[in-house]
């Protein structure tokens, strides 16, 4: 019974993967000129990221004000347009020396 319902799982998943990409390429025949929908679909990859990413940091460490000092270290050079590594290795140091501060103040 375990095997048949894995393979439910699978079917269904893959079903509706295939809709989800397949009927905006049936039913959009021509090009989309709304200005908002256009706007739209330009931020939706950022959105996705952005949604996925967040509650990750969040939890990535054992308490929130490692998490929260990580996350603010990223985003100072991030918002001075920093590349992907420096913004990275910023953030894993704020969190680590974060850390190991609260290890010894509390």
């Amino acid at each position: 019974m375990r095997e048949y319902s894995f393979y439910v799982y699978l079917a269904v998943g893959a079903g509706v993967t295939y809709l989800i990409r397949m009927l905006p390429l049936v039913l959009i025949k021509k090009k989309i000129t709304n200005r908002f929908v256009l706007s739209f679909l330009h931020y939706v990859p950022y959105a996705v990221l952005t949604i996925m990413t967040v509650p990750a940091i969040f939890y990535a460490t054992g308490h929130w004000l490692p998490a929260t000092v990580g996350f603010v270290a990223a985003l100072i050079p991030a918002w001075f347009n920093k590349s992907l590594p420096v913004v990275a290795a910023l953030a894993c140091c704020g969190a680590l020396l974060a850390d190991v501060l609260m290890q010894y103040v509390f």
